[in-house]
């Protein structure tokens, strides 16, 4: 079956590439980092068609794949995973068994990872996200909208375009997501990445960074100062870049492979460490929500959560509002 599904469902690694994408990129050491990323998740994808097991695919994964980027392995598992209990229609469930096991600790990406799946199946978007976790399963529509700007930015970053599936908050998780595929489609370039984002509407703008800062700490591959560029360049937004970059800074942790790139990511944008800037998601986690492994499901004084504001919204604006008042004293 592993065999089938792969001749079936199998993605040629080279799509991954900037040549096969046509993404222009000035520097060698960027673009080697950012094709490592793509290869690591599309290894994660194939090794998810062949083995059957979790805890042996797992194992594959953290065997095969480099140790800072074991999460994309998994997101890319992820994606096959859905896939497979979408298009299969005996042992469903693949998903929630990776998740209920050794993808726990990478259950930020791999919702996201789901999300790819849902850019390829056209099943009705409620009924998908219903099968997920009703926090974080959000972050499916961010993985839709990474798969749109990274395999068709010319649709979606160029012409800007939203699937006419999506409607009200799914549009801007979608938009998140699609700003995290600027970090590849501008090559981590912070002046291009910038640049892009302005020729949106300014109402598209705020998760656009957002998914811009999770890209950085999580993905990164530039130093220092390119760092300090992209905080000077967000503006106003620089709440929703750290935002982004404060849930990479959890995602690591959980999964216990921190980086040196979270880490200069977390002291440029957020003036934090990792730990300090994952101890700021902990804290707005909003009434209600499931929350991360291990963390606390809520603060005490939280506010209840408004039925209209999905609690996944909740929770970046009280994320984001903890970093405002370093935006006014700059």
């Amino acid at each position: 079956m592993g065999t089938l599904s792969k001749r079936v469902l199998g993605i040629e690694p080279r799509e991954t590439t900037f040549a096969r994408r046509g993404f222009r990129c000035d520097s060698p050491a960027v673009r080697v980092r950012l094709e490592e990323v793509g290869t690591s998740f599309v290894r994660g994808y194939h090794l998810a068609l062949e083995i059957d097991d979790c805890k042996a695919l797992a194992a594959q994964i953290v065997a095969e794949v480099e140790p800072d980027c074991i999460g994309f392995g998994f997101e890319g598992a992820a994606m096959a995973l859905t896939l497979l209990d979408t298009l299969v229609p005996w042992r469903r469930g693949r998903l929630q068994r990776l998740l209920d096991g050794p993808g726990g600790a990478h259950v930020y990406i791999v919702h996201v990872g789901a999300g790819w799946a849902l850019a390829r199946l056209p099943v009705p978007v409620g009924r998908f996200l219903a099968r997920l976790d009703p926090l974080l399963g959000w972050l499916a529509l961010d993985g839709y909208g990474f798969h749109q700007g990274f395999f068709h930015w010319r649709r979606a970053v160029a012409r800007q375009e939203v699937p006419r599936r999506l409607h009200g908050y799914a549009r801007r998780v979608f938009d998140q997501g699609l700003g995290r595929s600027l970090w590849f489609v501008d090559a981590a370039e912070p002046g291009r990445i910038a640049a892009e984002i302005s020729a949106f509407p300014e109402a598209r703008r705020a998760d656009l960074w957002s998914g811009v800062g999770l890209a950085c700490g999580y993905a990164g591959g530039i130093g220092r100062a390119a760092i300090a560029e992209l905080r000077l360049l967000a503006g106003r937004c620089r709440p929703e870049l750290a935002q982004g970059v404060a849930f990479a800074a959890k995602a690591r942790l959980v999964a216990g492979n921190p980086t040196p790139d979270t880490a200069l990511a977390c002291t440029e944008v957020c003036d934090m460490s990792v730990e300090q800037a994952a101890a700021v998601t902990d804290r707005a986690l909003p009434r209600g929500g499931e929350g991360w492994p291990g963390s606390p499901v809520m603060a005490a004084h939280a506010p209840p959560l408004a039925p209209e504001v999905p609690a996944f919204e909740l929770w970046r604006q009280r994320i984001q509002r903890s970093f405002l008042s370093e935006v006014a004293s700059a």
